[in-house]
Parts: structure tokens; C-alpha cells; sequence
């Protein structure tokens, strides 16, 4: 059996950190109480979430108590988005958001278009980066929320949230940040960057899937989406996933500790592929701005072939040609339209996305295999670009 392929999708997901799975275990068998049990069963478990809390809180600069632990970032996105619509339903009637967000963001923008609110929906500019110009001129008396992603999933291009926040607090509006993929890998702070709602997602930083968390600064508006009992300050109601959540503290810890680190490593591996790729790929161009995106994310396109079927020819690597959570991964990229970037360049578009195991002789393996799948298949493959 042969090697596996380089793992170059880390944007769609992680591997669980081994410290990360050694914490969880005892929690699956040992400490399994329910956390609202006044019993040392329960009162041990509720010690591990409050711990686990102030570990997330510490990521982003947050206290402990503006935590709130979800299933996922997309229960998230639907608690801060819904949960602020339906606090502010009969004062406001205005919402923004740009269209370069993730469907966890725009689906219930749609959804609350659809019940009557305003919606706005702003442009971004060829890096996908949305300009605070543009959030100022939508900005209306009736508008409640904007909300803005902090860096894209399929470009990494880092959005300039704190001048955003300027003008949002000065106004009174809340805005909302989805950090889901930016947390652990650049950092994230509510207070330097301006929000006040903020999404995390655990399987983004080596956590397991199926816990997230949402930030929400004291004194925010917010309603649940959700009813039942009074978990999780009553905005999250359900039993906590008490293993996971003690996975996602100890990822944020670790997060918090390899940053600095990770983020140069991750630079120098991202450029080192990037150079190879450019020095053997007449034609090849970057998606997004060379300086400011995530220091693991790399979006290229490929002349003369689709990046749908490079990536099958390609079996040495695994990567995607945009988010892992779109209906479909066939047709070109919304976020790469909104640039402004023709179809044809779009279709021959790969996200290559790095992760804190990626060393640097499989940064080689994967640069030389898509340059020889691409020369032997250039033309080929229906794209003209």
C-alpha cells in the first residue's frame, strides 16, 4: 500500500490534537456526570466546563463568563445572527453582511430576509476584502447587526474588523465576527478587534467536531434560537457535550501556546509552496492578497486545467478548490466571483491549506505532484484560462 496523500485541507478541517483526544478520554468513561447533578459525579464534570470555559475565554481575550458552548459553528452563526434579530425585532429592521460569508452566515440572513427584514449584502474588492466605506454608507438608523467574517475560508483574506467596529460602536449596532477560521491561527482578540459576538469552531484548531462556541460581550442583546432549560446562561439550551468541550479547552490552550510559532512556521511552509508551484506553472496566479491573509491558506489557480480535476488527477495530495461545507464542490467559487475574478479562472482555482504537522519535505511531495499532474494535463481538462 502506498504512502498516503499530503494532507493540504486543513481550512476544511484538523486532526484532533493527541493531547486534545488524552483529555477527552477520561471524560468518555470516568467523569461522565451531567454538569447540572449537585453530586461529585456532576459537580466534577461542571468543574471541567467552567475550565474549559476560561481556557476558550483566554484564546480571545474574552472572560470566562462571555462564553457560550454550541454544537458547532453554525449553531454559532444561528444564535448570534437569529438570537440578536429577535432581541431587536421591534426596534430594528436593518441587517448587513457581506458576500464573501460562509452559509452558516448567509442562510439565516436569508432566512430572516425572507421574514421581513432588510437585508444588505456588501460587495468586496479584488483581494475580497470588504471596504469600512462601504459598511458606512449602509449603515442606516434602523440597522441592528453587521456581520463581517474575520478571514475567509476559501482566500484567508483577513477583513479590516476593527475599523469596522469603529463605526459600528460609535452607532450603537452590534456587530458579529465568525473567527471560525481565523482562531489559532492568527490572533484573535473581542476587545482589539471590536466585537461583540464571536463564532469559534473547535475542528478548525485541533479539536473534535461537534463543538463550537460563541462569545457574546456583556450587556448584548441576544434571544436563544433554541428553548428547553436554562443551560449555558439560557442561550444554549441541552445537556453539555462535556468530553468535547474539555477538548476544546485544552485546543485553545494550545492554540493560545504554539501561536507565535505556528504562525511562522506556517508562512514559510505556505511561500515555500508557493514559489515551487509559481517557478514550474507559467501562468499560475494567486487568489487574494499576497500580505494580508492567514498564514496557512494559499488559493491558486491553475491555467488550462479545473482545480476539480487536477485535485482527482492528483492523488499524492488532498486538498479542495474551496469550503468543505458548500451544497456543491463542482462549480466555481462564489467568494473567487465576488472578487471580481473571471469563471474561467475561478474553475482552475485550489485551496491549499496548511496545518501545525505539515513538514517541509511534504510541502515538496505535494508542489511536484500537481506540477506533474498539470503538465501532463494542461489542455486537457476543458478550461481555457
Amino acid at each position: 500500500m502506498g504512502a498516503k496523500p499530503v494532507y493540504l485541507d486543513y481550512n476544511a478541517t484538523t486532526p484532533v490534537a493527541p493531547e486534545v483526544a488524552g483529555a477527552i478520554e477520561p471524560y468518555l468513561r470516568e467523569h461522565f456526570g451531567n454538569p447540572s447533578s449537585f453530586h461529585v459525579y456532576g459537580q466534577k464534570a461542571k468543574a471541567a466546563v467552567e475550565q474549559a470555559r476560561g481556557e476558550v475565554a483566554a484564546l480571545v481575550g474574552a472572560k470566562p463568563e462571555e462564553i457560550v458552548f454550541t454544537g458547532c459553528a453554525t449553531e454559532a452563526n444561528n444564535l448570534a445572527i437569529q438570537g440578536v434579530a429577535r432581541a431587536l425585532a421591534g426596534k430594528k429592521r436593518h441587517l448587513i453582511t457581506s458576500l464573501i460569508e460562509h452559509p452558516s452566515v448567509m442562510q439565516p440572513f436569508l432566512k430572516l430576509h425572507e421574514e421581513g427584514w432588510e437585508v444588505t449584502v456588501l460587495p468586496v474588492d479584488r483581494h475580497g476584502r470588504v471596504n469600512p466605506v462601504e459598511v458606512e454608507r449602509a449603515i442606516r438608523p434602523d440597522t441592528a447587526l453587521v456581520s463581517v467574517m474575520h478571514a475567509n475560508n476559501e482566500t484567508g483574506t483577513i477583513q479590516p474588523i476593527a475599523e469596522i467596529a469603529a463605526l459600528t460602536r460609535q452607532r450603537g449596532i452590534i456587530l458579529h465576527v465568525d473567527a471560525a477560521q481565523s482562531a489559532g491561527k492568527i490572533p484573535v482578540d473581542v476587545d482589539a478587534l471590536g466585537a461583540d459576538l464571536l463564532t469559534l469552531a473547535g475542528h478548525k484548531f485541533y479539536a473534535p467536531k461537534g463543538v463550537g462556541g460563541l462569545y457574546v460581550r456583556t450587556g448584548t442583546p441576544l434571544l436563544p434560537v433554541s428553548v428547553g432549560a436554562g443551560h449555558e446562561r439560557g442561550l444554549r439550551p441541552g445537556t453539555e457535550n462535556v468530553p468535547f468541550i474539555v477538548g476544546l479547552g485544552v485546543a485553545a490552550e494550545l492554540a493560545s501556546r504554539r501561536l507565535p510559532e505556528a504562525q511562522a512556521h506556517l508562512r514559510g511552509l505556505r511561500d515555500k509552496l508557493h514559489e515551487t508551484l509559481l517557478a514550474a506553472i507559467p501562468g499560475l496566479v494567486l487568489n487574494g492578497p499576497f500580505e494580508a491573509r492567514l498564514p496557512n491558506t494559499l488559493n491558486i489557480s491553475f491555467p488550462g486545467v479545473t482545480g476539480a480535476a487536477l485535485l482527482q488527477a492528483a492523488t499524492d495530495v488532498a486538498a479542495s478548490t474551496g469550503s468543505a461545507c458548500h451544497a456543491s464542490g463542482h462549480g466555481a467559487s462564489g467568494v473567487l466571483g465576488a472578487m471580481g475574478i473571471s469563471p474561467e479562472r475561478a474553475a482552475g482555482a485550489v485551496r491549499l491549506s496548511l496545518g501545525w504537522d505539515t513538514t517541509a519535505a511534504e510541502i515538496d511531495r505535494a508542489a511536484w505532484a500537481l506540477i506533474e499532474v498539470w503538465k501532463s494535463t494542461r489542455g486537457k481538462m476543458g478550461n481555457p484560462f
